[in-house]
């Protein structure tokens, strides 16, 4: 099998109007679609951020039943000459940084939360690649 991305990633949150004035408003991602009481779905790149109420999802009879509980992870990349801009502009608009990485290659990303516990981490293009 030759893989080319994962397409979409889920998120389960509590609060879609949180999720919109987060990832849509501070993280500055188009909102794909919205869906009161179940989802709220994002355009990263050319993937797909979904976030959904795990409460309803448990309980899907239409789509495979799916629902998570604690700190889950993502990781968004971002061009390697628009990394110190992002971080700046996370910045900017209060986001606390939580930790910061060096990797390979003198390679640096940085750890925040979203207002749900997620911990979120921006790395640079190239971060992977060996």
């Amino acid at each position: 099998m030759k893989f080319t991305q994962i397409k979409e990633i889920c998120l389960y949150i509590s609060d879609l109007d949180l999720a919109e004035d987060f990832y849509g408003d501070t993280l500055e991602m188009p909102m794909i679609s919205k869906v009161s009481g179940r989802h709220i779905f994002f355009r990263c790149g050319t993937s797909v951020l979904l976030c959904f109420i795990p409460e309803v999802t448990a309980k899907e009879t239409s789509l495979p039943a799916h629902y998570a509980k604690g700190k889950q992870h993502i990781a968004f990349e971002v061009n390697k000459k628009d990394y110190l801009q992002t971080k700046s502009k996370l910045l900017a608009k209060g986001i606390n940084i939580t930790h910061e990485q060096g990797w390979r290659d003198n390679l640096q990303s940085f750890y925040f939360e979203d207002p749900f516990g997620h911990v979120l981490e921006i790395v640079p293009k190239g971060i992977w690649e060996y």
